[in-house]
C-alpha cells in the first residue's frame, strides 16, 4: 500500500481583513509565546536523562514539530494571500464577503457568509469561496434561484437577502 495522494487543488488566495489579522495573530502567538514555552519544557525534559523512554521529552518534541509545521504554513500562506476590499461596489449581489440567506426546496432557511478557505467556520455559516454552494451563489441577487451540486446531491435555492459588513 502506497502513501501517494493525488495533489490537492489550489485554494483561492483571498481573505477578509479580519481573517488576515487572525492568522497573523495566530502566527505571532505560536512564534513568540507558545514555541518558547515548549522549547523550555523540551530542554527540561531532555535534562532528565534517557530520552528514549522519556514520555515528556517525546511529547514535547512532537508538539514542537506541530508548532513549527504550522508556523511554516502560516508564514508561506500569509505571503500568498490577498486581502479583499472591505466593501463591494454592487451590494445587491452575492460576492466575496457577502452575508446572504437562502431558502431551499423544503422551505428551510440558511444563512451563509462567503469567506476565504483559511477562515471557513461551519457553525457560524462561513463557507469557502471555493465551495460548490458559494460558487453557485456568486453574482446572484435577492429572489434569484440557483442550483448547487452539494455532497448530498443537487439542491435548489432562492436568495432571500444579501448584505455586507461585520456580522455572524
Amino acid at each position: 500500500m502506497s502513501r501517494w495522494r493525488a495533489p490537492q487543488a489550489k485554494s483561492t488566495a483571498i481573505i477578509t481583513e479580519e481573517g488576515h489579522r487572525k492568522l497573523k495573530a495566530e502566527l505571532d502567538h505560536l512564534w513568540r509565546t507558545l514555541r518558547p514555552e515548549v522549547v523550555k519544557a523540551l530542554s527540561a525534559a531532555a535534562a532528565e536523562g534517557d530520552r528514549s523512554e522519556n514520555a515528556e521529552y517525546i511529547y514535547r518534541k512532537k508538539q514542537l514539530g506541530e508548532i513549527d509545521r504550522r508556523v511554516r504554513y502560516l508564514t508561506k500562506r500569509l505571503t500568498e494571500l490577498k486581502i479583499a476590499p472591505p466593501q463591494q461596489t454592487d451590494t445587491g449581489a452575492v460576492f466575496f464577503g457577502a452575508l446572504f440567506e437562502v431558502e431551499d426546496d423544503s422551505g428551510d432557511a440558511h444563512a451563509y457568509r462567503i469567506v476565504g478557505p483559511d477562515e471557513t467556520d461551519a457553525p457560524k455559516g462561513w463557507i469557502s469561496i471555493d465551495s460548490p454552494l458559494a460558487r453557485a451563489a456568486l453574482k446572484k441577487r435577492v429572489d434569484d434561484e440557483f442550483e448547487a451540486d452539494l455532497p448530498g446531491g443537487r439542491k435548489r435555492f432562492v436568495i432571500t437577502s444579501v448584505r455586507y459588513g461585520a456580522g455572524r
